[in-house]
């Protein structure tokens, strides 16, 4: 850990901050580009979960570490007219409204432009209606001038139920009808669908053969998909094919305080403490008290979150996938441990927690990644229980939440607190619970002072009180 090391013109580094480079090692493999950015156009009529989908795969992109943006036409339409806009805004005979949506559509397109040129992303999500040729056309040629790829996710639904139960849900809240009375905005928007339904041109199968799309309909009893050029769009296949909108809920919980947990240390594979147990028990009895008949429970493969299960009485599910971060040289030891043992690598992880590896170890991004098939999975289920750890309980809720890289490795995640996490709209709904047996705290904020060359007092003003 103490070898010299040179750069690549031959010279020693520096100073303290140059030296941090001496433990650099290569981050996660996450999806990159080398070619052409891609613009995921959304398609269909109004009130066929198009938001819903476009803000969802958003979060999923962002959550691998490729970054993506909305671009929601009518956001930008609200801000030009800044009135409340009736159905008949929406007629495809008025001639001014329609300049109106054509030069708001335009200023979207010019910001997708602005967006890339900056580096600021990879992909964009362009969500709006485009439901006539002449605005697909428009789209596929500004892409190709551009040298964008362009893949169209249309949402096809003829399900009244759903319909009904998507503008109840969402449209009722838009900004577009606000202080509105709800019986007067249904009937005023099922008035706006059929304005669109008298120049809608779906996908054809024939006609637009080259294209590369997806169907979905009726919120995925059946999926249409073609000419799929790469493997990020395939990835976007695979997870808009495993997504769906059955209410549900999610517990996430970390399993009962460990016998680590009681002296601070991290990693490790030790049993449950006394009051970790106690905690076990407190979790069925929660659990029981939920009712849910058709609840899976998945643990890690680690002794601590499969004896927290075993408390429950009902068949668990081991995923290796939710083994807790691994720390590599550092496992089993305390925090003072690694200070005094390995300083530079405990400040270097301080300034970059969610990319720092520990050495023979894992990042938060390499965990992320390892994370993948468990949210696809959770995606498909409905209500399922998981018993898991800190950082990778962490990496879970990022998702849901929306967190950033930066935020998600300081979440708090408490031992004995269930999250109950369900789905709503365009987000998650949050509960969290406490289940009144007491846990040592294993959460240490970042400190002030990051830099290799700090004083040992100040690494570790943070750490948790501990055994």
């Amino acid at each position: 850990m103490n070898g010299a090391m040179v750069t690549q013109d031959g010279t020693e580094p520096q100073g303290g901050a140059m030296r941090a480079l001496r433990f650099h090692r290569p981050h996660a493999s996450v999806p990159q580009f080398t070619n052409s950015p891609t613009m995921i156009v959304m398609v269909g009529l109004p009130a066929r979960g198009k938001t819903y989908i476009a803000k969802k795969l958003t979060r999923y992109l962002n959550w691998i570490g490729v970054t993506t943006k909305v671009f929601n036409v009518g956001q930008y339409r609200r801000d030009a007219t800044r009135s409340y806009n009736s159905f008949e805004f929406f007629r495809p005979d008025n001639e001014e409204a329609m300049k109106i949506r054509k030069s708001c559509a335009n200023a979207a397109l010019k910001d997708v432009c602005d967006y890339f040129t900056r580096g600021l992303g990879q992909i964009v999500v362009f969500d709006a209606t485009n439901t006539t040729l002449e605005r697909r056309e428009v789209i596929l040629g500004f892409a190709e001038e551009n040298g964008y790829k362009v893949f169209f996710v249309e949402s096809i639904c003829d399900d009244l139920e759903i319909i009904a139960q998507n503008i109840k849900q969402v449209k009722l809240s838009s900004p577009d009808y606000k202080d509105c009375d709800k019986e007067e905005a249904v009937a005023d928007f099922l008035k706006r669908i059929e304005c669109y339904k008298m120049t809608y041109i779906p996908l054809d199968d024939n006609k637009d053969r080259n294209l590369s799309y997806i169907k979905i309909f009726n919120v995925g009893s059946r999926y249409l998909v073609n000419r799929v050029q790469d493997h990020i769009q395939s990835r976007i296949v695979y997870y808009l094919m495993n997504i769906h909108v059955t209410p549900r809920s999610i517990y996430l919980s970390r399993h009962g305080e460990s016998e680590l947990n009681l002296s601070g240390r991290i990693g490790g594979d030790s049993g449950l403490s006394p009051g970790g147990a106690k905690f076990a028990s407190a979790l069925g009895t929660y659990m029981r008290d939920q009712c849910i008949s058709d609840l899976k429970v998945w643990t890690s493969h680690m002794k601590r979150t499969i004896q927290t299960a075993e408390a429950l009485g009902v068949p668990y599910e081991q995923w290796k996938a939710l083994n807790e971060i691994d720390a590599g040289v550092c496992e089993d030891m305390t925090y003072e441990e690694i200070q005094e043992h390995y300083p530079e690598e405990f400040a270097l992880r301080d300034q970059d927690k969610y990319r720092y590896r520990y050495p023979k170890g894992e990042s938060y991004e390499d965990l992320v990644q390892r994370l993948e098939p468990v949210i696809m999975e959770l995606e498909r289920q409905e209500n399922v229980l998981v018993i898991c750890h800190q950082a990778v309980m962490r990496c879970l809720l990022a998702y849901f939440l929306n967190k950033t890289a930066h935020e998600l490795p300081y979440l708090k995640c408490p031992l004995h607190t269930v999250l109950k996490l369900t789905p709503v709209a365009y987000g998650c709904k949050v509960e969290s619970v406490f289940l009144n047996v007491e846990a040592v705290n294993t959460h240490r904020d970042k400190p002030v002072n990051v830099d290799v060359d700090r004083e040992p007092a100040e690494a570790l003003e943070t750490v948790p009180d501990h055994i």
